[in-house]
């Protein structure tokens, strides 16, 4: 069994409506879910749904290392009341915060992210999943990070919140 990071783009309204029925935004997300493993060709920009599979952790340990003022791995605000969607509650980031994660992103770059890290400093702190015996698993999520970053520059310029979970 994997961990994957989890996110879901969700307008202004639907967080609230999230915020008072976490029931609801849970149904929202597997529809999401559902609707887009049968599309094809969306874009990182279309999507409403986004995984980073299990690169979530190395994600953030990098992003926490680089200083961005956004927890985008995590979520920051605790959805109330909500169940466990794997591991854990949902936690979202509110349009304004994914405006800055979003801008900070844009000015980062892959290299500059795992510049001066060594992969064995990722076993040391025992990032999740645990492969990092050789100096080119760093490279492991180099094709995720752009995705990435046009997702939240989406959602950022559409005015969307974000709900993030680990399952």
């Amino acid at each position: 069994m994997t961990m994957n990071g989890e996110y879901l783009r969700v307008t202004p309204g639907e967080l609230t409506r999230a915020l008072e029925d976490p029931e609801w935004v849970l149904e929202l997300a597997e529809e999401i879910q559902d609707a887009q493993e049968h599309e094809v060709g969306t874009t990182p920009a279309e999507a409403r749904h986004f995984t980073t599979h299990q690169m979530w952790n190395l994600l953030d340990f990098l992003l926490k290392r680089s200083l961005l003022p956004v927890d985008i791995v995590y979520g920051e605000e605790l959805i109330p009341e909500a169940d466990d969607w794997g591991y854990g509650p949902p936690r979202y980031v509110t349009p304004d915060r994914v405006r800055l994660a979003a801008d900070a992103l844009t000015r980062m770059t892959y290299d500059r992210l795992i510049q001066g890290v060594d992969h064995s400093e990722l076993a040391a702190a025992e990032v999740y999943p645990q492969i990092w015996d050789s100096p080119t698993s760093l490279d492991w999520a180099r094709d995720l990070f752009t995705p990435l970053t046009e997702f939240f520059r989406a959602a950022a310029s559409d005015g969307h919140a974000l709900v993030i979970w680990l399952d």
